[in-house]
């Protein structure tokens, strides 16, 4: 699916109140080490920018970095993989997503881009981002303007995806304690956007984030018949600019006869429901591992389809490891199907520190490239969601589906996510292995 570095704070309504960088973040001290706070902005696609703010800690070979995204006293962190700086020089890595930060440090500013960590092999990489960071005291909230109306809770936009959807779900989170800065995310069938956060100018919304896989930057602009108007303030990779969209309440939307978002369990069905699901893929050490193999026999099995490309794959792998974690000795088993994009130069790297970054012990297949994803799951129907996840129950034959993943930027929607799959699993390995155990063949 389609979203850097030492703590960074992201808030991109202060864009629209504040333009100067000096007026936005207040300097820091001259004499400061390159440990600390930095704030600044990115700017993408030639001229929007895009607040950044990244914390530093450590000294020598302890560096550590992560992203920052939110309110000041509540952020939340992308940690970076490795940190180098020369005295002059910054590297930061972000190896499970193939991208780095690398600046010069000159006076207490940093300068440098943000991008890919190693040129394609196969087709012309997106133009690094120009970054720019000043040392600062301290982290703080994006100043707001006054009388910010309330729009919290759940919207929906209709839209016509490729992916067969009618609407997107569009959700707010109020300001936490005495921080001005509310969250909002767009939760489309195959994930969400990662959390955007931002403040009131005035006028609209402006939120946002910059995150280990990229920037992104709306304006969210209430209108007087009750609807939002939510665009996106950067251009797409590809395509047209982009576009307005209507956002109602769910009641209003059904007033109108307009469809409601897609259930994830509904997107994708297999072919033959009562036929076992079937794999055999090498491992990432070039073992081939089967559903056949014993260890599947008999047990509840999760297969998760995904890539280490995939924004909402990174959101899910943390929660497919505490499943593991906590059901493994109770007969669950997890297996990742991986597609990655065809790029030798930076696919295997990149998979590698995706499965250490996550701590991932269970299975990882390769099982081809993103454009084979049909070919190589037979059994999908309407498969075209990443990520995908197909439940199969002890006799080995599928049981439910989910397409895409709620992920924390979604904090309703990841909770009752994992509610839901953690009772569905309880359910699964309740029922008993039936006593001829289904053969799972080809």
């Amino acid at each position: 699916m389609n979203r850097l570095f030492s703590y960074f704070v992201l808030s991109a309504s202060a864009l629209a109140s504040l333009s100067a960088p000096a007026r936005l973040f207040p300097q820091g001290d001259p004499g400061a080490p390159i440990g600390g706070i930095w704030q600044g902005f990115a700017t993408v696609a030639g001229s929007v920018q895009v607040p950044v703010t990244i914390r530093i800690s450590g000294a020598g070979a302890n560096l550590k970095a992560s992203f920052l995204n939110g309110p000041a006293e509540h952020p939340d962190t992308t940690p970076a993989s490795s940190v180098t700086f020369n005295g002059t020089h910054l590297v930061v890595s972000f190896d499970y997503f193939a991208r780095k930060f690398e600046a010069d440090l000159v006076g207490r500013t940093l300068t440098g881009t943000y991008g890919t960590a190693v040129a394609s092999s196969l087709s012309k990489a997106a133009a690094p981002i120009p970054v720019t960071l000043n040392h600062v005291d301290r982290v703080t909230d994006p100043a707001a303007a006054t009388n910010a109306p309330s729009i919290s809770g759940s919207w929906e936009i209709a839209t016509q995806s490729a992916k067969g959807e009618s609407a997107w779900e569009f959700r707010v989170d109020p300001p936490l304690h005495d921080s001005p800065v509310i969250k909002t995310v767009i939760q489309r069938i195959d994930g969400d956007t990662g959390g955007l956060w931002g403040t009131w100018t005035g006028t609209s919304y402006t939120v946002g984030h910059f995150t280990a896989a990229g920037p992104a930057l709306y304006a969210v602009t209430p209108a007087s018949d009750g609807t939002l108007a939510v665009k996106s303030l950067l251009p797409p990779v590809h395509g047209p600019a982009p576009a307005t969209w209507i956002a109602r309440r769910p009641a209003e939307a059904r007033k109108l006869n307009l469809l409601a978002p897609t259930d994830p369990s509904q997107q994708t069905t297999v072919k033959e429901p009562n036929a076992p699901f079937t794999f055999s893929f090498p491992d990432v050490t070039g073992k081939t591992v089967s559903n056949t193999d014993p260890r599947f026999r008999g047990k509840v099995v999760i297969i998760a389809i995904g890539g280490s490309w995939c924004p909402n794959c990174h959101d899910e792998a943390p929660f497919l490891v505490s499943l593991y974690r906590k059901f493994h000795p109770l007969g669950l088993e997890i297996v990742n199907l991986d597609f990655e994009q065809g790029d030798p130069a930076t696919d295997t790297k990149r998979l590698q520190s995706f499965i250490a970054h996550y701590g991932i012990t269970y299975p990882v297949l390769l099982a081809g490239t993103t454009d084979q994803l049909n070919e190589k799951i037979p059994q999908g129907v309407n498969l075209n969601c990443w990520p995908t996840s197909f439940f199969i129950g002890r006799d080995g034959r599928v049981k439910r589906t989910h397409a895409g993943f709620a992920g924390p930027g979604n904090t309703a929607g990841h909770e009752a996510l994992e509610h839901d799959v953690t009772a569905l699993v309880e359910t699964l390995l309740a029922q008993p292995a039936p006593r001829h155990t289904a053969e799972l063949v080809r």
